[in-house]
């Protein structure tokens, strides 16, 4: 563990890498440490982050991957509001907390390989959001809220090897989004034959279901919102179909009998799971 006294003195330290250091907690006293950037404490045996973590109002980045972390500060939003990138993969968390839609300066969030069965469902406040990664959520994700249609930043979207069945049309709203990654999903709508098409074909597909009113009704109070921040408009903008906006990572899941066969196993091992991502680049 980290002293508290040691902690206390290190008031003008700007980064603080404690990372592999089989730490199983954090000391109060680093909510002292108010001109840190910088926080990397990923590969430690860490279950909760302390509440006064909130008090590091200069905290830009905030590395806590690898760890035993089940659950943030209910508040961690509402007072980090310098942070930009937030990495929690690889831990136990179910859910993240709600306060997260208030990090307006955030531009990166990494929680893959996690357990999450859900995401805050107001997430438009995320304004400079533009990486979200929440792959690898060991078939606990089955939805995505459809606020995700009013993160206008937003250029990388992951959401592979989950449970999502249909993608919210909010998501064709997404003027600046390059990548979707959505393989490994038992994924219905859009249908198959549109992703393999082009990104910009998935966009129109979804933004002409939203058009056409098939969206549910409690969705539907969305769509106000995606005018009034000029996502949507009721129009498609097509372009010419030689034309394609960056790129769709999908895989061939059609009709399997669930993850346990042979030809899927590999694609959970620990090994792949672990590894480098490999990414197409435009």
């Amino acid at each position: 563990s980290i002293p508290e006294s040691l902690t206390a003195r290190l008031l003008n330290v700007v980064a603080l890498d404690v990372r592999s250091n089989q730490l199983k907690f954090l000391p109060n006293s680093i909510g002292c440490l108010s001109k840190l950037k910088i926080l990397n404490v990923s590969s430690n045996l860490l279950r909760t982050l302390p509440k006064t973590i909130e008090n590091c109002k200069s905290l830009e980045e905030l590395n806590a991957n690898f760890n035993q972390l089940s659950v943030l500060p209910d508040t961690i939003g509402f007072e980090l509001i310098n942070l930009k990138k937030l990495s929690v993969n690889a831990n136990k968390l179910s859910f993240l907390p709600q306060s997260i839609s208030h990090l307006t300066s955030l531009r990166v969030l990494d929680a893959r390989l996690n357990c999450l069965r859900f995401l805050p469902e107001d997430m438009e406040n995320l304004i400079n959001l533009e990486v979200l990664n929440v792959s690898q959520n060991f078939q606990c994700l089955e939805n995505l809220p459809y606020s995700l249609g009013l993160l206008v930043s937003l250029v990388e979207l992951d959401v592979s090897y989950n449970k999502i069945t249909s993608l919210p049309d909010s998501i064709g709203c997404l003027k600046k989004l390059q990548k979707l990654c959505v393989e490994g999903n038992p994924l219905v709508s859009p249908p198959m034959e549109v992703f393999e098409q082009s990104l910009q074909a998935v966009k129109e597909y979804l933004s002409e279901k939203m058009k056409a009113g098939q969206s549910p009704p409690k969705k539907q109070s969305w769509v106000g919102k995606l005018v009034k921040c000029g996502t949507f408009n009721g129009k498609i903008g097509g372009r010419p179909r030689g034309e394609r906006e960056g790129f769709i990572m999908i895989s061939e899941y059609r009709s399997i009998e669930g993850l346990a066969s042979p030809r899927y196993m590999a694609l959970l091992s620990p090994r792949r799971l672990f590894s480098p991502r490999k990414y197409l680049t435009k």
